[in-house]
Parts: C-alpha cells; sequence; structure tokens
C-alpha cells in the first residue's frame, strides 16, 4: 500500500470537493427553483427550495446560532485531528463530515438573517422524507462510513512501531 507523505491531504480534497458541488447546487437551487415542487422523476425525486433555519429536518428552528457554534467546534477538532489520523477510511469520513459541515456552515453565515443565524438552503426532496442538499448527504455518508468502521473494528489511527 502506498503511503502519502501528507496523508490528511485527502480531509482536504474531499472536504473541498463537497463545499465546491454543495454551494454550486445551492446557487443553482436559489436561481431556478421555488417553494413549489419541481418533479424530476415523478414523485419519487422532486426539487423544491427551502430555507431551514433549523438542524437537519428543520428540527430545533430557534437555536441556530447554537448549531453554528457546534459546527465550527467539528471543524476546529478534524483540523486538529487531521495530521494523526492514518486510516484511509477514516480520512475520507473525515472529509465528508468537514465539507459537509462547512457547506452549512456557509449558509448560516452567509445568508439571510444574518452572521450565524442564516438559513441552510435545502432543495432534493424524496418521498416521507425532509428536504435535504449535498452537505446533508456528506454528513450522513460520514455518519454511516464511521458506523461501519467502527463496527470491522478498524481505529483512525495505528500504533508506530
Amino acid at each position: 500500500m502506498r503511503r502519502f507523505k501528507f496523508p490528511a491531504r485527502s480531509i482536504w480534497l474531499t472536504a473541498w470537493t463537497i463545499w465546491l458541488f454543495d454551494f454550486a447546487s445551492k446557487q443553482w437551487a436559489i436561481s431556478n427553483l421555488s417553494a413549489t415542487p419541481k418533479e424530476v422523476v415523478g414523485s419519487l425525486l422532486r426539487f423544491t427550495l427551502v430555507r431551514n433555519s433549523g438542524a437537519a429536518f428543520s428540527f430545533a428552528t430557534g437555536f441556530t446560532i447554537i448549531f453554528s457554534l457546534l459546527a465550527i467546534a467539528v471543524i476546529v477538532t478534524i483540523i486538529r485531528f487531521a495530521s494523526v489520523i492514518t486510516s484511509q477510511g477514516w480520512l475520507v469520513t473525515a472529509g465528508l463530515l468537514l465539507g459537509g459541515v462547512l457547506g452549512n456552515l456557509t449558509d448560516r453565515i452567509f445568508r439571510t438573517p444574518g452572521f450565524l443565524t442564516g438559513h441552510v438552503i435545502d432543495w432534493i426532496e424524496l418521498p416521507h422524507w425532509p428536504i435535504f442538499n449535498i452537505a446533508d448527504i456528506a454528513i450522513f455518508s460520514a455518519a454511516t462510513t464511521a458506523f461501519v468502521l467502527s463496527v470491522r473494528n478498524i481505529p483512525p489511527t495505528t500504533a508506530v512501531r
């Protein structure tokens, strides 16, 4: 197996890619969608513009500042520990989480109503599921991957011998 000189670079590449696609898709959604659902694949997949002031599933809409501060704490923690992660799976997981959190935090910082209280842009709708975005997909994927890695007993770091 090839070892990178800077193994943490996959975190930054993954995070940057997620953030870029999330940002671009939200800009597209703002320009092209409305609160009226646009059917893409019948009722199976629809695009609907929603401005979410809460957490996932519009939970706790009055606590936007708390979610923003929690996102900042997650980002700082990932940056702090990125250099010691040696497992490629955990590097990708950290990158997915970082990209997703950065994507939604970007909305909370720069969108209305204001700094750290902005609404997150959600636009992908599936039946019987809350409307979400690419950042949410990345966060969910990171959680799922972390669960699988944990069940398989794959640690984020390996002891140096």
